[in-house]
């Protein structure tokens, strides 16, 4: 066999795989390099070179920022912005919204960057407003491809046009220009997708969706009877507390206050020096005895505590809650504990101790303070600072209930390391923009940021990638490789042009937007332009028109990459948090893709005049 009917097979035979949909997808793409090296059509290197592309190590890049985004409350934030701008019924204004924001920042940071920043905000705001997430994350995508035609940086593709203008003499394109296909695009994608999107997208959820943890807080003060009387007091500096140690302070002489924890004031963490102005006390009891302790301690109620809200007192940007069980066989079965006792660990306070989800009667020894001996099932509620709490629940001997990074994600917009956050966005954003440095440089210049300034740990950044999506993107480049190297593209191409013969530019237009759409399916879109592109050149020298409305409308077709989840990476990356299938795209892919055919064809000759 020859090396295009090989080709050929490869494609028709992974189109049945991915279709067939019983194999993982990461396997059918290993398989399709392996079997482009087993039939001689690519070397070794060529069939593997995917995996070392600039574009596999930017879109890994950009899953660590979106990560370290995420991370630090940004995306909780900006989904709390979405969630109020939308309203909790209004499909139309969510839908509208989300859209808005994906396509703009697709504009500022590509395709890739933008969905990965926003996937994760879509999905809570999905579990948050008990919706699909089938019904929101195809619409971010999709939204996201017509975004990507407001501005010369939404894509490759649109600086390989508009390098190709400048190549043939007739100029390239503006910054902006692209926006005047670029809006309509836009315009008619949200459209179609509002008024039908609900009709042709499943119902359903991921396999993998997270609970939603908005308002863990309260629920844990509430289980554990702290949703009253927790008071955070400052120490002023004319306390007659201040210079005693944590274990000399005590409340003997305020009945019904207990002391929960001495804490330092710059960082939450139970004290372990001597008490100073500005540290906190957090005391638990009623509001009477607290104001009474306040005026003969001289402390003050801090503004944002000062009424009985312990949601607020234990539960902030700086120190969070965490709940967790006793197991079987713990280390900890029979030591005895207290409520307001710190963890040997020294960072970490326990708040309340329950047994078969009761309080528990925990006596009254010698000190004053009950205590109770452990056992299996007893839960236990810890406060400290998000830091102690990563660092401390890794013991085995004990079981989280919900993982504090987790909670932090979604209910604590803006916390510590989001303005870093932002910065290190801001600036991938200006470098992909400017174009100072290749996007591969942009992306590892801010995936280093956010591990070098401690938002994400190495271990965390690597657990941040879905290595799905990295290993399927670099075993599917190759086919491109090979589809250039063997002409099979370049054949098609040729024999498109004989097929249209006289039948005049338009035609030319509709048949280039077939064969881009068509290959834009099966290979990247960068891939499919580069194919594409010089066909479409000459095509429009031997007709003696101006090939600027030859390559807008390649610009437009490539981006109309909407009908198979191997298109484009995004479409891959809202296929396992979506629940989708194989053939779900193509039902609201081809309505899209209609929209951007009588774009292509109709409205750019308007435009860009033959």
């Amino acid at each position: 066999m020859s090396p295009l009917a090989y080709i050929a097979a490869i494609i028709a035979l992974a189109v049945v795989l991915f279709i067939w949909n019983r194999l993982p997808v990461v396997v059918v793409a290993m398989g399709i390099a392996l079997a482009l090296w087993a039939t001689q059509v690519l070397t070794l290197g060529q069939a593997l070179g995917g995996f070392g592309d600039p574009a596999v190590i930017f879109i890994a890049c950009l899953f660590v920022v979106s990560a370290g985004l995420e991370t630090t409350g940004v995306t909780a934030w900006a989904g709390q912005l979405l969630i109020r701008g939308a309203g909790q019924e209004s499909r139309t204004r969510l839908l509208l919204l989300t859209m808005s924001l994906v396509a703009v920042l697709t504009a500022m940071i590509s395709v890739n960057g933008a969905v990965a920043a926003l996937l994760p905000v879509v999905v809570v705001m999905a579990v948050r407003l008990r919706r699909k997430s089938s019904q929101l994350l195809m619409p971010l995508v999709f939204s996201a491809h017509a975004g990507s035609m407001l501005a010369l940086t939404g894509t490759p593709v649109n600086v390989l046009v508009s390098e190709a203008g400048l190549e043939a003499g007739v100029g390239g394109f503006g910054f902006f220009e692209f926006a005047l296909v670029g809006i309509p695009l836009l315009l008619g994608t949200m459209a179609i997708i509002i008024l039908f999107g609900e009709r042709l997208l499943p119902q359903r959820n991921g396999a993998k969706m997270p609970a939603d943890l908005s308002r863990h807080a309260r629920t844990l003060v509430e289980q554990y009877g702290l949703a009253d009387g927790v008071f955070q007091l400052r120490v002023r500096a004319s306390s007659p507390l201040v210079g005693l140690s944590p274990s000399q302070v005590e409340l003997s002489a305020f009945p019904g206050l207990q002391l929960v924890a001495m804490q330092d004031g710059e960082s939450a963490a139970p004290l372990r020096r001597p008490v100073g102005d500005g540290d906190h006390m957090l005391v638990r009891g009623t509001a009477e005895a607290a104001a009474t302790l306040a005026k003969r301690m001289h402390l003050s109620f801090r503004e944002d505590t000062a009424s009985d809200q312990g949601e607020e007192t234990l539960f902030n940007r700086r120190s969070g809650l965490a709940e967790v069980v006793i197991p079987p066989r713990s280390g900890l079965i029979g030591q005895t504990m207290f409520p307001g006792m710190v963890t040997d660990s020294g960072d970490l306070i326990v708040l309340a101790i329950q047994r078969s989800g009761s309080e528990t009667d925990v006596g009254t020894p010698e000190s004053g303070r009950g205590s109770i001996a452990l056992r299996t099932g007893d839960t236990l509620l810890l406060q400290g600072t998000w830091k102690a709490l990563d660092l401390h629940l890794n013991d085995p001997d004990v079981l989280v209930v919900n993982s504090p990074e987790l909670v932090r994600r979604q209910a604590v917009p803006l916390g510590p390391g989001a303005y870093q956050a932002i910065a290190v966005l801001a600036g991938m954003v200006i470098l992909l923009s400017t174009g100072l440095v290749p996007p591969a440089v942009a992306g590892l210049f801010a995936a280093g940021a956010i591990v070098l300034s401690r938002i994400l740990t190495v271990e965390q950044s690597y657990r941040a990638i879905d290595w799905t999506t990295v290993i399927l993107v670099g075993a599917l480049m190759p086919l491109s490789t090979a589809m250039g190297e063997t002409g099979a593209a370049q054949l098609m191409a040729e024999g498109l042009v004989r097929l249209i013969g006289d039948a005049g530019p338009i035609a030319l237009l509709a048949g280039l937007f077939m064969l881009t759409a068509v290959l834009g399916q099966l290979i990247s879109n960068t891939a499919t332009a580069l194919i594409v592109i010089p066909i479409g050149m000459a095509a429009a020298a031997s007709m003696g028109i101006s090939p600027r409305p030859v390559l807008m409308s390649t610009a437009v077709a490539a981006a109309g990459a909407f009908l198979t989840p191997i298109a484009t990476p995004t479409n891959l990356m809202v296929m396992g948090p979506g629940g989708y299938a194989f053939g779900d795209y193509w039902k609201l892919g081809l309505p899209l893709l209609m929209w951007f055919f009588v774009v292509s064809v109709f409205l750019v000759p308007l435009i860009w005049r033959f």
